[in-house]
């Protein structure tokens, strides 16, 4: 095999011992179930990786710009280069399934060959992202989100560059956990209607780098009632007590505004109609 190919071939027993070292941390760790993990890869292949990585300017980025969420996000993977594509289909693997059902003790657990939501994430000096739970359900799939996956690709970072993964307890009173976003520092941890997280401070880095990570999301077909508060649900911002922010400032797009003037019956046959 090509020595730059191998690189992206998961180790099983490697993925399998690291499971069962850090099972019974993931299990009781607090606020909610995670793990974090250092030299998670091969650095090689994560340099491969970051040479592709393109800029705030190279590719069309999904543009985040409200009071809530100031980053960017990859649209497809059209726009990743091949070694990241390579990396992100063996973190779809059965290989890889299999680590994170032994590391979390949830069966049945399947990928997102579609990354909605994941791929690639790039936050600019000043970026942001407020505390939060994640939307609960994907659409296409019908299927129920219970893990996420965070590999970060920030090479010689500092703690004064901020851009730490906070995360708080579930009636958001404080943060139990500050993880800076080192280089192949990866974060597995369970998501509910009750796992508050985000990177709420203004990233401080200097202005020519920027806080990069990869991230993919994991599902079940059903899950426990008492990880969800009721239906399936988009992202929820929570401000703590130091945010200045309304969440209600965000601006409204036209599909919103539409729902809240016309009958939903209209907006149902109107979609019905796009959609033949």
């Amino acid at each position: 095999m090509n020595s730059t190919l191998s690189m992206f071939r998961l180790d099983v027993d490697y993925l399998k011992a690291l499971a069962l070292e850090h099972r019974e941390a993931y299990a009781t760790a607090s606020p909610f179930p995670h793990i974090v993990i250092d030299n998670f890869l091969p650095e090689a292949l994560l340099e491969e990786v970051l040479k592709e990585f393109p800029n705030p300017k190279q590719i069309d980025w999904q543009t985040f710009q409200t009071p809530a969420e100031k980053k960017l996000a990859s649209r497809h993977e059209q726009q990743m280069g091949d070694a990241t594509r390579l990396l992100l289909y063996s973190l779809n693997s059965s290989t890889f399934i299999t680590f994170l059902e032994i590391l979390t003790g949830i069966d049945g657990i399947l990928p997102d060959p579609h990354f909605e939501g994941g791929g690639l994430h790039q936050i600019e000096r000043g970026g942001f992202l407020k505390m939060h739970v994640d939307f609960n359900h994907h659409k296409k799939l019908r299927l129920d989100r219970r893990l996420n996956f965070l590999l970060y690709l920030n090479q010689d970072w500092k703690e004064e560059y901020g851009g730490h993964l906070e995360l708080w307890d579930t009636k958001m009173t404080q943060c139990q956990k500050k993880i800076l976003p080192v280089f192949n520092r990866c974060v597995v941890f369970s998501t509910t209607d009750f796992s508050y997280h985000g990177h709420p401070e203004p990233l401080t880095c200097p202005d020519d780098r920027t806080r990069k990570s990869l991230a993919l999301y994991y599902y079940t077909n059903g899950r426990p009632a008492e990880e969800v508060t009721g239906k399936p649900h988009t992202t929820i911002f929570q401000a703590r007590t130091q945010d200045d922010f309304k969440l209600d400032e965000s601006p409204l797009t036209v599909k919103a505004v539409l729902k809240k003037l016309v009958p939903p019956i209209l907006i149902d046959v109107r979609d019905a109609l796009r959609n033949k």
